[in-house]
């Protein structure tokens, strides 16, 4: 080593005396102080005693610009003489046992550490060695190893682990010099080189020689030991060398004393240690195997029961928790195949992908629900695989799970657009215009000349077509009821006893003879409400169901139900209120208003008395304002009417009736025969404000071991099936009145299983999509049979995203039908103990995309029950059918005014054989002069769609904020109209609503990764549309804004998605010339318009960057191909808001409605913006983007410009049961989960990132 210059920092004085015998020292280096030994020791006995007495001779040395640290270093490696060394070894100890690391990173960037093992392995070679100047080497070891990242290489190839090794082995008994040993081992033993080698070597073994029962001596030794072990039993191989040590038994053996004897819990780090070796040990599966054979399962559950009631011990039972899920057998779902319990036979099946893989399988699978011994080949391959890859789920699990879009945290940017060709977009529709040509019949405003067309305000226009009638027919409706009534108390129909209907003739007859046989609502092929199809030859329930009888011989007073009053049409010029009217079709002269008559007080329960307009305006809609007042004496009486809900005033939109002739019309797979209640009703919204549920703490916790303790205690459980679909012959089943009854076999539902699992607790099965074997989010069914009071709690056993807003204070939906017939009908936020975490269900590689080792996830809520002989409804989010939009359509047609230019196609037919309507929507022009006509052809168009992804319902419900507004009277809708034509496509997936999916079609594959090339068999909806768009640019019409609404359940808020190249690029490595950067800003005008006047709008949640991943959504796709620059996704949370008007609530439908309306009046701005001629709002646009860069993430691979979405929690959320952390902060409820903190950036950012198109 050159001999270093001793330097002095300005401002020390040259005199100073630590300085001046350092300079002494720095002469004496080489032969010196070889020679002259004496002196050496001295000078090195002075600079320690002044460094020891004096802290500013400690900061001389120290200090920047002197050369004190070489000069000892440089003596360090050049003296042999023990005591010298021992005295370099007391100075360096002292200086670094203060500065707060700085002092040890200058010691570790001086090559010191490489000092320290040369001298350690020349110390070794001694017999004996030398003990002093092994603790102090040891000691100083264990100072600098956790601050030198090369630590654990270095001592590999200086020879030192074995050094040590030995050192520990000849002073087991000699626990000072122990300790530092330890100490370094552990530090060793980070390494996972080391960590096998040290294993070899036999320092498992030795490990397990150290730690002991309880003992209030040597607990320092004990921990530093177990530190240790634990490093070393994260390698699988010495995990191994544990098992079949049998050693898992002696880790639970010590676990039990320390935590019986540690009754004053000062220990806990030692009772964690012991965890930690027991987590590491059951990270492969004999470490697991063996666990579950010593008993461990009982052992920790025990323990952890008894430390839940002292806070402190949290970190012992958080990682208890995590030992005794990951060692919970994995079972498969209790399904026959995870494949949908619907079969729709392909037209022809894709040549590759995961539909071609799905119909490559064997029909069906094995149906035992155990863990099988050996692998289950192709669908349920549900084997315990975690040893192929458990070191890298224990580490990555919370990163690599987040859906089939996600990349690796490690590579944020690989997802982005990196292609410069890609980035500019083409305007190339692709197709020539010959094939086009087939679409212009779709845009007939483009070339009307309306020559002969009477432009009176009086006359209506001749230039809307609808497949939908609008006729309403009377009938009775047959509604159970909360009250018990005794057959003399049945009412009897007061309109009509007869009330024959036109189609078929069939009559409901009044049910005041006594009978046995359940209720019976609504047949759809005969319009009779029955009740319950009963699969046995009873009659069904077709309005899906209200109450299915009980055994007990009383069960005819409990069934017997109130009639309905008739529903009647009233015209405005007839009389006759009750005249019937045939469903047939529109008759001649059928009235446009229809109103109700009702006796019941409906409306003063609730109605009548709310402000108008909860659901969304509207006009025609203030007559029958006096319903309601009649037979208000009766409303507590026993025989009184109850009815269904006249909305009318707060749901212009909704027809009961019409919604079941729009029923008939739908095709589905299961040819579905039922009505929900729901959907009948209709859906007011609450007046009252919902705010996030908080999050109690512990509540996760309880839940796991609730779940934990189904494998302890397994004479508990019921586990009796209460309804499964895959019986199609009788779902159902029935039992003695002991279990609730559940249905989902209406439009849009989806439960696939329920099985009882306690008296009041039940697992929930989801359907996979038809055609697919994954995609479970979305739920919709039905529960009856409950009691009142008591606390049910259900658990949605096989949902499949990492994590889910569940977990951040969104609750589930539920509609009570005793509320809707009282006067309430609408869905209300519910559910306590609300949690999302990793379940025991394994995953079959096949649709966990080939990855083995995946668990499904848990959804729980509890929840109790109001009403007696209640029907409740659950769902994800506010249901939103095929059929409603129907019925919304053919309201929205009787709402057109002269003024408005409305006209309604059949866009193509469905896989399903259901139609795709295709509206446009414009304003009349003023007269047929050429100038009129010229302007309204002229008009810049705005192209919408919604609802290509089924369980984004809330798409639907902005879609019909939209529609509303536009064919609204307001000035501003007016203005819009003239402004602008819009071609909508309200729904995009109409099958997938139909039949219950959350987001594919019927053949199995996401539409809105199908734009690029999409089949017209396969994908009819995405090619007609995008054809649609194609044949608009070829005759250069592109649209200036097109918007695809969707829903979004990883995020908050309302936002949007567009595309930019300069934005890309910066978030990118490429390099691009300014001339590549060219890009007119107006991409971000909308947004920044809706930021402004939207209260659920977020701008800073918006992103206009281009990934690969993205490239066939609908958004890429219409920006590169069709060359519309303000190509748009707006997703709508399915949470709430933690921002704006709206922060800390949940989001309704009347908020999705008014995002839909403020969507248009967002265009309307654009409009005049588009049409100044300053530019400075551009500017503004410009410094708004460089604002946000400074928001960029580097560590989110999908949302690149967004901020953190989730406050942080005082419960950390664990849903990763394979998690490494190994220091829960005693606050944290699971040690090993994602920590919620403020300060990073959404690591949930959505492994949705499938989700954010």
């Amino acid at each position: 080593m050159n001999k270093p210059k001793m330097a002095t920092e300005k401002g020390v004085p040259s005199n100073s005396k630590v300085l001046m015998l350092l300079g002494q020292l720095e002469r004496m280096n080489g032969e010196a102080m070889m020679r002259d030994v004496e002196t050496a020791r001295q000078v090195t006995a002075k600079i320690f005693h002044l460094i020891q007495t004096q802290e500013k001779s400690g900061k001389e040395v120290m200090s920047k610009g002197s050369s004190g640290m070489e000069v000892i270093l440089a003596s360090l490696e050049n003296t042999r003489d023990v005591q010298t060394t021992l005295n370099i070894l007391y100075i360096l100890s002292e200086l670094l046992t203060v500065g707060r690391g700085r002092r040890v990173s200058v010691f570790v960037s001086k090559g010191g550490t490489g000092i320290l093992f040369q001298i350690l392995i020349s110390a070794s070679k001694e017999l004996p060695p030398s003990e002093e100047l092994m603790l102090q080497l040891h000691s100083l070891l264990a100072k600098v190893g956790p601050k030198d990242r090369k630590f654990g290489v270095k001592a590999r190839l200086s020879g030192a682990l074995n050094a040590t090794v030995n050192v520990t082995k000849q002073n087991l008994q000699n626990t000072k010099l122990l300790l530092p040993c330890l100490q370094v081992l552990r530090v060793y033993s980070t390494n996972s080189v080391n960590a096998i080698s040290l294993g070899k070597n036999g320092v498992v073994e030795l490990m397990f020689k150290i730690v002991a029962p309880y003992s209030k001596k040597n607990t320092t030794l004990l921990k530093v030991a177990l530190d240790a072990l634990g490093a070393l039993l994260k390698s699988k191989t010495n995990a191994r060398r544990a098992v079949d040590g049998g050693h898992v038994h002696v880790l639970l053996a010590l676990y039990q004393d320390w935590h019986h004897n540690d009754a004053r819990h000062r220990h806990m780090l030692i009772r964690k240690g012991l965890l930690v070796c027991l987590r590491n040990i059951t990270n492969i599966k004999l470490g697991r195997k063996a666990f579950i054979d010593t008993d461990g399962m009982r052992i920790l559950y025990n323990s952890s029961t008894e430390c839940l009631p002292v806070r402190t011990l949290d970190p012992l039972v958080n990682t208890s928790s995590l030992i005794m899920r990951k060692c919970f057998p994995k079972n498969r779902l209790p399904l026959p195949t995870i494949k949908s319990a619907f079969h729709y036979q392909l037209p022809h099946v894709p040549a590759a992908g995961p539909v071609a893989q799905l119909y490559s399988q064997p029909p069906g699978g094995r149906k035992n629900r155990q863990l099988c011994n050996r692998p289950l080949k192709k669908v349920d391959d549900v084997v315990d695989e975690s040893d192929d890859n458990e070191e890298t789920d224990a580490d990555t699990e919370n990163d690599t799970e987040n859906e089939e879009d996600d990349k690796d945290q490690g590579a944020a940017n690989d997802d982005i657009e990196t292609d410069l060709n890609k980035l500019h977009p083409k305007n190339n529709p692709g197709r020539p215009f010959e094939e086009l040509r087939v679409y212009e019949r779709f845009f007939l405003e483009l070339s009307e000349d309306f020559q002969g067309y009477n432009f009176e305000p009086s006359k209506s226009s001749s230039t809307t077509s609808s497949s939908f009638s609008s006729t309403r027919s009377t009938r009775p409706i047959i509604v159970p009821t909360a009250q018990a009534l005794s057959p003399k108390h049945v009412p009897i129909m007061s309109c009509q006893e007869d009330c024959s209907l036109t189609k078929g003739e069939h009559t409901v007859h009044s049910p005041s003879v006594p009978t046995t046989a359940p209720l019976t609502p609504l047949e759809l092929d005969t319009i009779l409400l029955t009740k319950d199809r009963d699969r046995k030859g009873e009659a069904h329930a077709a309005l899906s169901s209200l109450t299915r009888p009980p055994a007990q011989p009383q069960m005819i007073e409990q069934e017997l139900a109130h009639l309905l009053e008739c529903v009647s049409l009233e015209a405005e010029d007839t009389p006759n209120k009750g005249e019937e009217v045939g469903r047939g079709g529109k008759q001649e002269g059928s009235p446009v208003n229809a109103t109700r008559h009702i006796q019941s007080p409906l409306l003063l329960g609730g109605i009548a008395t709310r402000r108008v307009g909860g659901g969304g305006g509207g006009g025609g809609s203030n007559w029958g304002s006096d319903c309601g007042s009649e037979g208000a004496e009766d409303e507590a009486g026993e025989g009184a009417v109850l009815e269904v809900p006249d909305t009318a005033l707060l749901l212009p939109l909704h027809d009961p009736d019409l919604y079941v002739e729009m029923v008939k019309g739908t095709r589905s797979v299961p040819q579905y025969a039922e009505v929900a209640y729901p959907d009948y009703f209709g859906h007011i919204a609450p007046t009252f404000k919902e705010p996030l549920q908080e999050r109690v703490y512990g509540v996760q916790r309880s839940k796991i071991f609730q779940d934990i303790e189904r494998l302890i205690h397994p004479n508990d459980i019921v586990d009796k099936v209460v309804y499964d679909l895959d019986i199609p012959s009788c779902p159902v089943i029935e039992d003695n009145g002991e279990s609730l009854k559940f249905n989902s076999q209406f439009e849009s539902g989806n439960l696939r299983k329920a099985v009882q699992i306690r008296k009041y607790e039940y697992d929930l099965v989801l359907n996979s999509d038809i055609n697919s074997n994954h995609y479970h989010q979305w739920f919709y069914f039905e529960v009856s049979g409950m009691r009142v009071g008591t606390n049910y709690r259900f658990n949605i056993i096989n949902s499949e995203k990492s994590n889910s807003q569940f977990n951040y204070g969104m609750q589930v939906l539920m509609y009570s039908v005793q509320d809707a017939i009282s006067g309430r009908p609408r869905w209300v936020r519910t559910g306590t103990d609300i949690c999302y975490y990793k379940n025991h269900f394994a995953r079959s590689s096949i649709a966990a995309g080939g990855q083995k080792g995946k668990s499904y996830y848990t959804m729980t809520f509890s929840t109790s029950f109001s009403h007696k002989d209640d029907v409740c409804y659950f769902a994800y989010h506010y249901p939103y059918t095929y059929s409603t939009l129907k019925m919304h359509l053919s309201k929205l047609e009787a709402l057109r005014t002269p003024q408005i230019y409305l006209r309604q196609d059949v866009l193509c037919q469905t896989l399903g054989g259901n139609s795709c309507p295709l509206l446009t929507i414009t304003a009349m022009p003023e007269s047929n002069s050429n100038d009129y006509i010229c302007q309204f052809r002229n008009r810049p168009l705005i192209f919408l769609s919604a609802r290509v992804h089924p369980g984004e319902t809330n798409a639907s419900w902005v879609m019909k904020g939209t529609l509303e507004f536009l064919m609204g009277t307001s000035p501003l809708a007016a203005s819009l109209r003239e402004a602008y034509i819009f071609k909508i496509v309200p729904m995009l997936n109409p099958d997938g609503v139909v039949n219950g999916n959350h987001r594919c079609s019927l053949s199995g594959e996401d539409l809105n990764r199908q734009w690029q090339n999409p089949n017209p068999e396969l994908h009819p909806t995405i090619y007609h549309t995008k054809s649609l768009l194609q044949y608009l640019a070829h005759i250069q019409r592109a649209p200036l804004v097109f918007c695809d609404y969707h829903g979004h359940s990883r995020k908050k808020n309302v936002f949007m998605y567009g595309c930019s190249v300069k934005e890309t690029v910066w978030q990118s490595n490429i390099s691009a010339t300014s001339s590549d950067l060219q890009e007119d800003l107006g991409y971000r005008a909308l947004p920044k318009i809706l930021s402004q006047i939207a209260p659920a709008f977020s701008m800073a949640s918006c992103s206009f960057v281009v990934e690969r991943s993205k490239e066939s959504t609908a958004r890429v796709v219409v920006w590169r191909e069709i060359g519309v620059q303000r190509s748009y996704t707006m997703e709508s949370t399915l949470c709430g808001c933690d921002q704006g008007k709206y922060k800390g609530l949940q989001i309704g439908t009347r908020e999705l409605e008014e995002m839909g309306a403020q969507f248009c009046v967002a265009l309307l701005r654009l409009k005049r913006l588009t049409g100044m001629r300053n530019h400075q709002h551009l500017l503004d646009l410009e410094s708004d983007i460089i604002g946000t860069q400074s928001k960029v993430v580097s560590s989110s691979p999908t949302t690149y410009v967004m901020e953190e979405d989730e406050p942080s929690f005082l419960e950390a959320i664990d849903y990763s049961a394979e998690s490494n952390d190994e220091d829960a902060e005693p606050e944290n409820e699971h040690g090993g989960g994602v920590q919620e903190n403020p300060n990073h950036l959404d690591q949930l950012s959505d492994g949705e990132t499938n989700h954010r198109d």
